[in-house]
């Protein structure tokens, strides 16, 4: 079996859409990638995430809120910015890193009913989710 690639899922605070990403990357990858993510800041992970996550049947719970310093030590084979804010504050990475770059809507900045703020949860949920199924086709297929 090849070497597992490395992936950084990189946005401002690695509390909700870098966090969706990790999730659907883990499983969709399997044992092809080493999925990380983190934030260019740490604002730990949403419980809101962790709950449209969950509704997926996927289990985000046990994730962290890391900063990117943290895999200065790491070579990574792709790094997806999921943010504009990431995308321009992005650290530069040693590496040949292929950088990808998509802004999901912020879901913590949603506002209204508690189930509208859910609401737009899990259409970014569901966003992530598309993009995730078509990296993984795209390259590890």
């Amino acid at each position: 079996m090849p070497t597992p690639k490395n992936v950084l899922v990189l946005c401002t605070g690695n509390s909700c859409r870098s966090q969706l990403m990790h999730g659907y990357l883990t499983q969709l990858l399997g044992e092809k990638a080493t999925v990380y993510s983190a934030g260019i800041e740490t604002h730990g992970v949403n419980p809101k995430a962790i709950a449209v996550m969950q509704e997926d049947g996927i289990d985000i719970g046990h994730h962290t809120s890391n900063h990117v310093d943290e895999y200065s030590h790491v070579h990574f084979d792709y790094v997806i910015t999921v943010c504009d804010n990431a995308n321009e504050a992005c650290p530069v990475f040693p590496s040949s890193a292929t950088k990808l770059h998509h802004n999901f809507p912020d879901p913590a900045k949603a506002i209204g009913t508690a189930e509208e703020v859910m609401s737009q949860f899990r259409a970014v949920r569901d966003q992530v989710k598309a993009y995730a199924a078509n990296f993984t086709r795209q390259y590890f297929d």
